[in-house]
């Protein structure tokens, strides 16, 4: 499967960025091989708006079955669920950390955003 984690690197042992649209980098991980793909996000990093909604496009794009971020808000989230993306919050430490949680079952699937508009 594919994950795809909010970083403020290109590699698993960058920081876990605790924001999901506004991340300077999202990383896709294979779960089973952990090679990573580093997806650019400056761009929807500097956006005015529609930051968290770009950058689930983005991955969705990239076919991530998941994402692992620190916080998602409320408009981000639904896209992310109409593209069938499921959303673990309080994803913290590194890259590499986040996947184990999540592979461990330590970082369970979100039902709703956790913050009020834009974070």
């Amino acid at each position: 499967m594919k994950i795809a984690v909010t970083a403020t690197g290109t590699d698993l042992d960058s920081a876990v960025d605790p924001r999901f649209g506004r991340a300077p980098y999202i990383l896709i991980v294979d779960s089973e091989t952990m090679a990573v793909e580093a997806l650019d996000n400056q761009e929807n990093m500097n956006a005015l708006k529609g930051a968290g909604i770009q950058a689930a496009t983005l991955i969705s794009n990239h076919g991530a079955g998941v994402l692992l971020t620190g916080h998602c808000g409320p408009n981000a989230f639904k896209a992310l669920r109409a593209a069938d993306i499921g959303v673990a919050n309080n994803a913290a430490g590194t890259v590499r950390q986040a996947v184990e949680a999540y592979a461990a079952g330590k970082l369970p699937l979100a039902d709703e955003s956790d913050v009020e508009g834009q974070w």
